[in-house]
């Protein structure tokens, strides 16, 4: 069973996370296979999803992108205020990938990549848009990337440790307590805590991340230090595709470019970029949808149309 694994240092203004979602990391890949880079920049951002996530306090889901210039096109993972996540990447159709491709490499290769995390509430009030960050892609991982957007963004000092293969994806959060009031509520007591936790979790490498369970972890980074945990939670794997959400996609497309579409194909086809699940709209279905517009969802996209 996945887990998230919150606590806070109680001689000073710190918090943590430890998160295992590797089930569902596994059903992610069970849907869609990516050259391993691939799968490691997107197992890695899985994680940093459900650490990020733990903290918002809004009934609704984070949706952090990145959108590439290389290879990589777009790197897409959805986590919501219960911890149910989903996950996908869209490669380049001349991709070539080698072994040990860099994050700048797959991403960044222009310096044109971008870092997008949108907050995206449940139950929005009448004219509500999501909120919605978006920021040159600064940095060489996926845990730097995070760092650098939440120092500009957010003005919180967070790091991140993460690691994700074909089969684990780890993270850990340190974050320092926000302010409260515009006023740091932080003291130098708090800042030494701050920097020798920091320190502690820094002699984490990749390889042991990706081994060693989250108790082991905890006891072997911070042994010394006086925590307290709160009540683990468990992420899962879920996908929010459905039919209605196609034939809404379907009507953001426009009536002349379905009846188009039909007349070449006789039906449509749609395939969930998320989970793979596929639909299939007639003449007799279509027909009856074109009333209002919302969004797609993450399906494929017009022109992908499959018999």
């Amino acid at each position: 069973m996945d887990t998230l694994q919150k606590f806070m240092f109680d001689n000073g203004a710190v918090r943590g996370e430890l998160v295992d979602v590797s089930d569902t990391w596994k059903q992610v890949l069970a849907r869609q296979q990516h050259p391993t880079p691939v799968n490691a920049l997107l197992g890695e951002m899985l994680a940093a999803a459900a650490l990020l996530s733990a903290n918002l306090k809004f009934n609704g889901a984070i949706v952090m992108q990145i959108h590439g210039d290389g290879p990589v096109r777009l790197l897409v993972v959805e986590c919501d205020s219960s911890l149910r996540l989903r996950a996908t990447a869209k490669l380049s159709a001349e991709a070539n990938i080698d072994a040990d491709a860099t994050l700048k490499q797959l991403l960044n290769q222009n310096g044109h990549g971008r870092f997008v995390i949108t907050l995206d509430p449940q139950d929005k009030l009448p004219g509500q848009q999501p909120y919605q960050g978006i920021v040159p892609l600064d940095g060489d991982s996926i845990a730097e990337v995070i760092e650098n957007y939440m120092l500009r963004s957010e003005q919180l000092d967070t790091r991140l440790w993460l690691a994700a293969n074909d089969s684990v994806s780890h993270g850990l959060l340190l974050q320092k307590m926000p302010k409260e009031g515009g006023v740091d509520v932080s003291g130098s007591s708090d800042i030494e805590i701050w920097n020798r936790t920091v320190m502690l979790a820094s002699t984490l490498g990749k390889e042991e991340l990706l081994a060693t369970d989250i108790k082991t972890l905890m006891h072997r980074l911070f042994w010394e230090e006086t925590i307290r945990l709160f009540e683990a939670q468990h992420p899962t794997f879920h996908c929010s595709c459905s039919r209605e959400k196609v034939g809404n996609m379907l009507k953001m497309l426009g009536k002349p470019e379905v009846d188009s579409a039909l007349d070449e194909l006789g039906k449509l086809g749609i395939n969930c970029d998320f989970c793979g699940q596929h639909y299939e709209f007639d003449r007799v279905d279509c027909a009856q949808l074109f009333a209002t517009e919302t969004s797609s969802d993450g399906l494929q996209a017009p022109g992908k149309f499959k018999h």
